[in-house]
């Protein structure tokens, strides 16, 4: 499914090609994508709009409007925002944004599990902060940090990871990557970190996420960036569905289980698995 390095290079592709363009007419094809908004009355409050600009909070695509208002979107699992060329395939579209320049811009999603809310400026922020913990590009995710997020979890990090509450944008793919970066076993609980091992994992993920955009996504399955072509991170991947092959770091074969119900890919050799941290035991009360 998308994640946060492949959002953001959709991104990057579109944000110069849609800033200023006036939306002349919105085309909702699929009722999931608007819901519980009907398709119409989407189609009619985003009809005649002027694009601001594009930009990313997570794995969330924000399309800001004029009149103080966002379409804010999510790709899901397998969710595209294209402009298509004439070679473009019109294959499970379920929006179509026609632009005033005569171009368009499609959502494709053959499983139908993206959506679309058009939230009002004013309470964007409390709208993405219910759902999204802290930016993992930002200044502000530090060692430090991190360690206020996990303190007392005693979930598996990989777990920890997946859930977009802690740190927002990582998903399957990059967790896996990360983690291995930063010799971490998937299974370690998320608050058992020393703060070496915190920094050693900040550090991981922000190369993990960096890779993924220089490599402009990973195209394993559905996904493809805003011009309709497949990603190249999926060949640089450094444990993610290499299960068996040789560990780039001390050859030892990676391996795979399921945390979380995803597949998780690791190096038992190089990946530590941390111990939980013993609780403080209370001082026995004295009798009287």
């Amino acid at each position: 499914m998308p994640e946060l390095p492949e959002v953001e290079t959709v991104c990057r592709q579109l944000e110069p090609e849609l800033e200023g363009r006036r939306i002349e007419r919105l085309e909702v094809y699929d009722e999931r994508w608007s819901r519980p908004v009907a398709p119409r009355e989407l189609e009619v409050a985003v009809s005649g709009r002027t694009i601001t600009g594009l930009r990313r909070r997570g794995k969330y695509l924000l399309l800001g409007l004029d009149g103080g208002q966002t379409l804010v979107m999510h790709l899901r699992m397998t969710g595209n925002l294209i402009i298509p060329t004439g070679s473009t395939e019109e294959r499970h579209l379920r929006v179509r944004f026609r632009l005033d320049d005569g171009r368009e811009v499609w959502f494709t999603d053959p499983r139908r599990f993206g959506e679309a809310r058009l939230v009002d400026d004013a309470r964007l922020d409390a709208y993405l902060d219910q759902r999204l913990g802290i930016e993992p590009l930002s200044e502000d995710f530090t060692p430090e940090a991190l360690g206020e997020i996990v303190a007392g979890r005693s979930a598996p990090l990989k777990s920890f990871l997946l859930d977009q509450r802690g740190v927002a944008g990582v998903g399957n793919i990059y967790a896996d990557e990360a983690l291995f970066r930063a010799r971490l076993h998937p299974l370690s609980p998320a608050g058992s970190m020393k703060p070496e091992q915190l920094e050693a994992l900040r550090d991981g993920v922000v190369a993990a996420l960096e890779a993924g955009i220089d490599g402009g996504g990973a195209s394993i399955d559905d996904y493809r960036d805003g011009r309709g072509q497949r990603g190249r991170m999926q060949d640089e991947f450094l444990v993610h569905t290499r299960e068996g092959e040789p560990c780039p770091r001390c050859a030892g074969a990676i391996e795979r289980i399921v945390v979380a119900g995803r597949s998780t890919y690791f190096c038992p050799r190089c990946q530590a698995k941390l111990r939980r941290k013993p609780r403080r035991r209370r001082p026995a009360r004295r009798s009287s």
